[in-house]
């Protein structure tokens, strides 16, 4: 008899180990922009543990990822400050498991967000010697919790998404590129920083042009001028934020609106594109109904013309900030950057210019998500031909981190700052 107590006694200690090892995650939930810290306790000193991480996105489609780990002295693997074995990835991240993520599915080419803005959860599982010992998830909010959205009715074709505190804010209008349509979830993501946000749609919407062709730059200047009049925004702290090809119209549209105090242009061009996305190519832009001049730099070697293209980005009336990417597969990111830098400063520019190149990332560089970053070649979103964004997954990942920080630090520099970001919404 007194042989079995020491015995229980060790099999009950045993199962208190087995019971005291946890996937602990914190915050939960965070917005889609923000890191949270994965810790795993409760381990053996230096116990050899797989993590594996799933989601489903907003098409339907599984990602994976796992990496393996040793725990620590005090038996812990933490991925912020410790590096995996091996794995889907091999660097020391925070949200590795996340960014690294692939689908398993052959015919599925790039992660899809979540459908209509809501929350996405990303499921965790700890596996030691291949059994499950432990389970954990994180929710990930595309929008804080009280922010407003306001539908555009009339000439106007968006979305206007408001911060949950109240007074005036500072105004920004978000603008998609060749995809077309309301860059919704853009909007959403600055509102819930403290902006109140217009995802301005200026093509392939209800109740606009199929193609961006001919776009009316007057159209910009009344969404401008509606959101100086809304109550909930300072009209004199208004900026624009534009991607690719939204990125070239944001520069356009700073140049020409003095009521612009503030430009952030993500992968753009320095120069006006032609139109798009079909043949013959025109004008993508028109001002007091007249085209405006516009060129292919791979193809069109003529000064002159090249000239009559170029983004006077020097009659801008506040800072600017540009990301470019050295392995975009799109079009020549960085290289158009550093040519829109270099006038400004031939130029004398008097506000203060952010330029952040990223040299391991493609079109997709410095977006405000922390999602899965692999992708391949697919078809255009109106076109159908094949696209190949560039960029590596780690170099698309560490593009975003990077970049989330200094864009909103930009941002509240430039437009006198704007209130915290509320506490994400677990939906």
């Amino acid at each position: 008899m007194n042989l079995r107590v020491p015995s229980l006694a060790i099999l009950f200690c045993a199962g208190l180990a087995v019971l005291a090892q946890k996937i602990e995650i914190t915050p939960n939930p965070v917005l889609i922009d923000q890191t949270a810290a994965l810790r795993v306790t409760g381990l053996q000193p230096n116990a050899a543990v797989t993590v594996q991480a799933d989601l489903v996105d907003g098409a339907g489609h599984g990602w994976k990822s796992e990496a393996q780990f040793t725990a620590d002295a005090e038996g812990t693997v933490n991925p912020a400050t410790q590096a995996p074995v091996k794995g889907s990835y091999r660097s020391v991240s925070a949200m590795g498991l996340i960014w690294s993520m692939r689908s398993p599915d052959r015919d599925v080419h790039v992660y899809v967000p979540p459908r209509e803005l809501v929350s996405q959860i990303i499921h965790f599982h700890l596996l030691q010697d291949g059994r499950e010992i432990a389970t954990g998830q994180l929710v990930q909010a595309v929008i804080a919790d009280g922010v407003r959205r306001v539908d555009l009715k009339g000439d106007l074709h968006g979305a206007l998404f408001l911060p949950a505190s109240e007074g005036k804010h500072p105004g920004i209008l978000v603008l998609g590129g060749s995809e077309g349509g309301a860059p919704m979830a853009r909007a959403a993501w600055l509102a819930s920083h403290g902006y109140a946000a217009l995802a301005l749609a200026y093509f392939h919407y209800e109740g606009l042009p199929d193609m961006l062709r001919d776009i009316p730059l007057e159209y910009f200047g009344e969404a401008l001028a509606w959101m100086a009049q809304r109550p909930e925004i300072d009209g004199r702290r208004l900026g624009v934020m534009g991607t690719s090809r939204g990125g070239e119209l944001a520069l356009q549209l700073g140049s020409i609106y003095p009521e612009i105090h503030a430009v952030a242009a993500y992968v753009p061009a320095n120069v006006r594109y032609p139109s798009c996305c079909g043949r013959p190519f025109g004008a993508a832009w028109t001002l007091r109904g007249e085209p405006l001049a516009w060129a292919l730099p791979q193809l069109h070697r003529d000064p002159a013309a090249m000239m009559r293209a170029m983004i006077a980005v020097e009659n801008t009336r506040g800072p600017i900030l540009m990301i470019g990417a050295e392995s975009d597969g799109v079009w020549p990111s960085a290289e158009m950057v550093r040519a829109a830098a270099d006038r400004l400063r031939q130029q004398h520019f008097a506000y203060p210019v952010v330029v952040l190149i990223y040299p391991h990332a493609g079109h997709r560089a410095g977006m405000p998500a922390i999602i899965p970053a692999w992708h391949n070649g697919f078809p255009h979103p109106l076109t159908g031909r094949p696209m190949d964004l560039g960029g590596t997954p780690e170099g698309n990942a560490a593009s975003t981190l990077d970049a989330i920080p200094r864009v909103l630090d930009f941002l509240s520099q430039s437009l006198g700052g704007a209130a915290p970001p509320a506490p994400a919404a677990a939906q």
